[in-house]
């Protein structure tokens, strides 16, 4: 352990400021696409389709302020840290104090079927995962993140749930009244049908890929290396998600170079390494 933990420090403590353009930029990059749309600059299908790549990466960057990265608490970055957090999760509708709730428990209890929030991903294969994505997302269906919330002890919990009626109350009133006001399909193109195509891309690489089959638990079992058949890019970094869960705090450009410089010794370990 000590021997893991020195290495890993090496690749801890620098500001990711590339995820803070990542999570800011995606954002209002996600905000032009309304005006462009709307005043006929950019044709309904082509904003669908990069809305849909934005909705894709709107995730990790608030995944790394979950963990603090970027601004720990008492730190000058904490209000920055907050920022990005909050914002780059406001196209998926996912309020960030219930992310980082539901986040903390994964962690705890990655792969427990009744503990792990993200455990309803688990499929024997990857469309199979997606369906079940599908039909997680359905109106009071998600049972693992309802389960989490329900016995969670956060003393924010509250003010997450609060923030979670008035987000997703606020989404459906806006497209309500883009679809009274004659934008109905604008609002589907650009917001309902991108958000539905980026949870199914995210949880299939983020909960599905690193820890499938999803049989195992423990430090060293409940994710693996893993030689993604799309590439390390278009599946964002996951191939070396084993490390941000032995050391969450190492920032997602880092997690790359330190799996390669943990790996001798994470075999050792018996992690599970899939063709990486």
């Amino acid at each position: 352990m000590r021997e893991e933990q020195a290495i890993a420090r090496e690749y801890m403590g620098r500001l990711p400021w590339e995820m803070v353009a990542w999570g800011l930029g995606n954002f209002v990059f996600w905000l032009s696409l309304w005006p462009l749309v709307l005043s006929g600059w950019l044709p309904l299908w082509a904003g669908c389709l990069l809305s849909c790549i934005s909705m894709s990466l709107g995730y990790l960057p608030s995944h790394e302020a979950q963990h603090s990265i970027i601004g720990a608490e008492g730190t000058r970055w904490r209000w920055l840290n907050e920022l990005v957090g909050h914002v780059s999760l406001i196209p998926l509708v996912f309020p960030y104090r219930v992310a980082w709730i539901t986040h903390k428990q994964h962690h705890a209890h990655a792969n427990n079927p009744l503990k792990d929030p993200d455990y309803g991903t688990m499929a024997p294969t990857w469309w199979q995962s997606v369906w079940e994505s599908a039909k997680e997302r359905q109106p009071m269906k998600n049972e693992g993140y309802r389960r989490c919330l329900e016995h969670s002890e956060d003393p924010m919990l509250q003010r997450a749930l609060i923030e979670s009626m008035l987000m997703n109350w606020s989404f459906f009133a806006i497209l309500a009244i883009l679809a009274w006001s004659g934008y109905a399909l604008e609002a589907f193109f650009l917001w309902w049908l991108p958000k539905q195509f980026g949870w199914s891309y995210l949880q299939l690489f983020l909960s599905w890929a690193p820890h499938h089959p999803g049989d195992l638990t423990g430090r060293y079992g409940d994710t693996r290396a893993w030689k993604s058949p799309v590439g390390t890019i278009l599946s964002m970094g996951m191939e070396y998600h084993v490390v941000h869960h032995l050391f969450p705090t190492i920032p997602l450009f880092q997690t790359g170079p330190a799996y390669w410089a943990l790996r001798e010794t994470l075999e050792k370990r018996g992690i599970r390494n899939d063709g990486l």
